[in-house]
């Protein structure tokens, strides 16, 4: 007989159940539903990181004006993940959160079918973007799943063990780009995005339960939006979580933007450069998993906290060995391992302090979050990918700004510093 744990979850005291009545009979085991929302968080990942290695065959495909050009496959696809999560916030709010997802979903995987198909570089970076529109559905239905059932450092412990797995796409993805490029052209790694929307499309519609309570769901209004997004945006601890998060976030997006020029043009690294890739994103999954047992122990602002002052430690140090000369590869590949491994204890912690007020407008709430944070990494990601002129100092001085904006802006906010453990 299976643990019953696995069978019925009773909700947060503040996370509506799908029913008006009685807990929820999910079909998500705890298991699984931490894989689904990792599945919903890697789809994107694996949009982004897939087509790392084809993005010099996507330059000479389509007679690229500048090698820096390249990146905004990347960009603009973060672009529309953002700005759709205003839209998909409060749909999820109206319609549920399983509706919401399988709509945008359809829209992904038709966009990796046009991306296949693109005859110029305009109308891949159009498709792109319409791909972006469709992701942003499973970013801010991932989070709203797990706020829906699970709240404070419960919700940390969640979303960091989701991390945990997901970052194994990250890891995966570039190799996995390099192997489709071996037997087949840079338009196929499209298809297999086009495969693994249809997938989670599937699972969604087999497995999920709706798990937004019929009288909880708001009306769909302009008045109704307007007010959510008002609301979320004046909660002082929602709105300095997610700018440190959104600052955070622009030194991983420069880094995924910048890699494989970093590697491959700075480092002389061939082909391999994508084995040098995962073990970097394998130090944020191992730094999500240490997050996901330090915040039950000691607190979820405490471990919020020292996470963030890391970051900045570890962003200055980098920064210093460039300046002075003494980043090579292997300094490179161990500074920014360092820096992934304590973002890991920043990206889950402030994601679920961002949406702890906000248990009655979980959907909205996400979206504005997930919209604010990903518009924001992407510009600031492309801004110091432009700055790249073969040299690594533009890079690491772009990521000790970032990180010490974050830091100040949560020390000066005001909010407690105190520790916040949860039961």
């Amino acid at each position: 007989m299976a643990d019953s744990r696995q069978q019925t979850l009773s909700p947060s005291p503040a996370a509506p159940s799908s029913t008006l009545e009685g807990p929820i009979e999910f079909r998500m085991g705890f298991v699984e539903f931490v894989a689904f929302i990792a599945a919903c968080m890697g789809i994107n990942a694996l949009s982004i990181d897939v087509m790392i290695p084809a993005l010099p065959q996507i330059d000479a495909a389509l007679s690229l004006a500048s090698a820096n050009d390249r990146q905004a496959v990347i960009i603009v696809y973060l672009l529309g993940m953002g700005l759709s999560q205003l839209a998909y916030g409060p749909l999820a709010d109206r319609f549920g959160r399983r509706s919401t997802l399988n709509g945008g979903l359809v829209l992904f995987a038709v966009a990796g079918l046009i991306s296949s198909l693109a005859p110029s570089f305009a109308v891949l970076l159009a498709a792109r973007l319409l791909q972006g529109l469709g992701a942003g559905a499973p970013r801010v239905i991932a989070v709203s799943l797990a706020r829906d059932r699970f709240r404070g450092p419960q919700m940390a412990r969640v979303m960091s063990l989701a991390l945990m797995v997901f970052m194994a796409i990250p890891v995966l993805a570039p190799s996995i780009g390099q192997l489709i490029l071996l037997v087949a052209p840079w338009r196929a790694v499209f298809i297999v995005l086009f495969a693994a929307g249809c997938g989670l499309f599937l699972w969604s519609t087999l497995r999920l339960n709706e798990t937004l309570r019929v009288d909880q769901r708001r009306a769909l209004s302009y008045t109704s939006i307007v007010g959510g997004y008002r609301e979320a945006a004046r909660t002082k601890m929602t709105i300095v979580c997610t700018m440190v998060m959104g600052l955070g976030m622009g030194g991983l997006m420069s880094f995924v933007a910048s890699a494989q020029q970093i590697f491959q043009t700075t480092y002389n690294v061939g082909r391999s450069f994508t084995l040098l890739f995962a073990l970097i994103a394998l130090a944020m999954s191992m730094g999500s998993f240490v997050n996901s047992r330090l915040v039950q122990r000691i607190g979820l602002l405490r471990v919020a906290r020292l996470g963030l002052t890391a970051f900045a430690l570890v962003g200055a140090i980098f920064y210093a060995t460039a300046a002075l000369g003494w980043l090579n590869l292997p300094s490179f590949v161990a500074l920014q391992a360092s820096l992934l491994f304590v973002f890991g204890f920043v990206g889950p912690n402030f994601n679920a302090l961002a949406m702890e007020p906000m248990a009655h407008l979980a959907g909205t709430a996400s979206s504005l979050i997930g919209a604010v944070t990903t518009v924001l990494s992407a510009l600031l990601g492309f801004v110091i990918g432009r700055s790249f002129d073969g040299s690594i100092l533009p890079y690491t001085a772009g990521n000790l700004v970032l990180a010490l904006a974050a830091w100040s802006i949560f020390e000066l906010s005001g909010l407690p510093r105190g520790p916040r453990s949860g039961g």
